[in-house]
């Protein structure tokens, strides 16, 4: 005997409710999240080689007051850091050295955006195949970071930083490992070319 309409309509509601909730809870664990967190420009940069060195301070205040014309302070993850871009095997009065990454490659811009953002996502979420008109270096908080480029795919864990690459070259980045994936991105770009743009990645 078939069950009667009713049921069986209010059956069908059921399961398409559920699926779509289930599609929808897994498009949301895939995501990977990027937050800007600071942010400036300026018109030069440092003569010389360059690299970005990351301190910790007691507080944002004492992060603030060692700052240089090319550093960035911040409050990520529970702590106060300083971002600076300048000379290697230099120090911030009153920081922790956490790492000098560099040398970042070089470009010539008509101004410089310096930012950082904090990114991330549950492992084998990604981002879209893009573009930056500048350099994007990272240091990996915790989790497994990848980050896929034509010339192959570069892998970085916990506690370890990874350097950037040229100006303008496609990438896409994700969470590789076993465990929530949180980065630390530090850019420095073309401040009068647009931030970010979608690219194809060649075969």
């Amino acid at each position: 005997m078939r069950p009667p309409l009713v049921f069986r309509r209010s059956l069908l509601i059921w399961v398409t409710a559920t699926v779509g909730l289930l599609l929808s809870t897994a498009a949301q664990a895939q995501k990977f999240d990027v937050t800007p967190v600071t942010e400036k420009k300026v018109p030069r940069l440092p003569p010389g080689p360059l690299f970005w060195r990351i301190d910790t301070f007691p507080t944002l205040a004492k992060a603030q007051a060692a700052a240089s014309p090319t550093a960035l302070a911040a409050e990520v993850a529970g702590k106060a850091w300083l971002f600076t871009l300048g000379p290697p095997g230099g120090s911030s009065p009153g920081g922790s050295k956490v790492a000098e990454i560099g040398p970042v490659p070089s470009f010539t811009a008509p101004e410089y955006l310096l930012r950082i953002n904090q990114a991330g996502g549950p492992p084998g979420a990604k981002t879209r195949v893009h573009m930056h008109p500048g350099v994007e270096t990272f240091y990996v908080l915790s989790g497994e970071l990848a980050q896929k480029m034509p010339d192959g795919v570069r892998h970085v864990s916990a506690g370890q930083p990874m350097l950037g690459h040229s100006p303008n070259t496609p990438m896409q980045v994700s969470s590789s490992g076993t465990s929530d994936l949180s980065v630390l991105v530090m850019f420095v770009t073309d401040a009068t070319k647009p931030f970010s743009s979608p690219a194809t990645m060649p075969p």
